[in-house]
């Protein structure tokens, strides 16, 4: 199963299924797509750029992908089974189904490499079933981009954290959540201001090129455009109000928000738990980090800490905030892929439980979205009952990495004990 024969054919396999669900599944996942369309047209067509002539909900580089789904249409044309797709109103759909596919092709072939490496195969084959149990969303949505962008990045920190630095602050331009493993190999490198410099030199270069096409303060909308947010559907935070809007409690009610265009929750209480979730989310990252750094400072080894880091805090993201779109599961496999092939080399703990939980909260979305949604969005107890149990192996996963976080840190016995060298064992930063 390590052959590279076997990796790629399975990786065809899955994308084949994969495409298959979005082109004819039940539920429309690629609704999100479509409005891509309508911001590439936009662009290429009347000349307006959102981010640019136009606060957008997106950071800048989000555009780059969209566009290129355009050029995907043309590489789609050129394969018999997806030609006919490329006429009329699915031109851009296939387009951009070969974009993410293409994308995620470079992601695995970085991480399974020629397959020598009994490791990287199971990450890689591991990351194929992640994908399949989460369903036709991991490829519909921009988050895919960003996911096959940190792939590799993850797996190139140990060697050349700038590189991978590099790679994620370019996808944090164009979804934030990527930003959160650059926090942690910042808090986790001994080459931390070299690591920091790389990052913010690379958020100087975007802005300054987006400035000079005239974006003003468009250029960071992103961060505004979302404050105005109401509770999702899918969210943890939601979840109780969800019941109760089943109940006919609190005067909870499920609606659609046009200028977001996502469904949410209002009733009793919906506002003031809407205000507090931003400042809860950034007490959690602080505090998650705070954490860390301190099991550095009492002896945990650098390479062994950071899986478990960057699990906590995208999961900390998803747990603690006000929007829960579906495709946000898909920033697990990150940490997940990181976690497997740390523990591969030697040189970190187990991560059995989270790959087996993530695997978990994944197909637990697929139900959830995209084919049952009505019944969601309609309360029904059954699919209530999904989405709280989802919600909860996310603060149950969130738990298992601050354990491990702090777990990490060696007891006052082992940190003196020496190690197969004759060396005392102590705390190893990133280079």
């Amino acid at each position: 199963m390590t052959r590279p024969l076997a990796l790629w054919a399975g990786f065809l396999l899955v994308h084949a299924v994969l495409i298959a669900l979005n082109v004819v599944g039940y539920g429309w996942p690629l609704g999100d797509v479509t409005v891509y369309r309508f911001w590439t047209d936009q662009a290429i067509v009347a000349d307006y750029w959102v981010g640019i002539d136009a606060p957008w909900v997106y950071p800048i580089l989000a555009l780059v992908p969209m566009l290129a789904a355009q050029l995907g249409t043309q590489i789609a044309d050129s394969i018999p089974a997806l030609s006919p797709a490329t006429v009329g109103p699915g031109a851009y759909v296939a387009g951009w189904l070969v974009t993410v596919t293409l994308l995620n092709a470079v992601g695995f072939g970085v991480l399974t490499g020629r397959g020598t490496r009994p490791g990287r195969a199971v990450a890689g084959w591991w990351w194929l079933l992640f994908l399949l149990a989460l369903g036709p969303i991991a490829l519909g949505r921009i988050d895919s981009v960003t996911v096959s962008l940190s792939v590799v990045a993850v797996t190139l920190i140990a060697t050349r954290p700038r590189v991978a630095t590099l790679l994620l602050t370019t996808a944090a331009w164009i979804k934030v959540w990527p930003g959160a493993i650059v926090i942690a190999i910042v808090a986790m490198s001994r080459d931390r201001w070299r690591v920091l410099a790389t990052a913010v030199g690379a958020s100087l270069a975007v802005l300054a090129v987006a400035l000079s096409f005239g974006s003003g303060a468009n250029v960071i909308s992103f961060v505004t455009e979302q404050t105005g947010r109401g509770l999702q559907v899918e969210a943890p935070v939601t979840t109780t109000w969800m019941w109760l809007a089943w109940a006919g409690l609190a005067d909870a009610s499920v609606y659609y928000d046009d200028s977001i265009l996502t469904w949410q929750v209002r009733g009793e209480g919906t506002e003031l738990a809407g205000s507090l979730m931003t400042p809860i989310l950034l007490l959690a990252i602080a505090m998650i980090t705070a954490v860390a750094l301190i099991a550095l400072r009492r002896g945990a080894e650098a390479a062994a800490l950071l899986p478990p880091l960057v699990l906590a805090l995208l999961t900390g993201m998803i747990a603690f905030q006000k929007v829960g779109s579906p495709q946000f599961i898909s920033w697990l496999a990150v940490p997940v892929i990181l976690g497997l092939v740390t523990h591969a080399e030697r040189r970190g703990q187990r991560f059995a439980v989270p790959a087996a939980l993530v695997l978990l909260i994944a197909g637990l979305t697929h139900v959830i979205y995209p084919y049952l949604y009505g019944y969601l969005l309609g309360v029904f107890p059954a699919m209530l009952t999904v989405l709280t149990v989802r919600n909860l192996l996310l603060f149950a996963l969130l738990g298992w990495a601050v354990a491990a976080i702090v777990s990490s840190a060696p007891t006052p016995e082992r940190s003196e004990a020496p190690d197969r060298r004759g060396r005392l064992r102590g705390a190893r930063a990133l280079r």
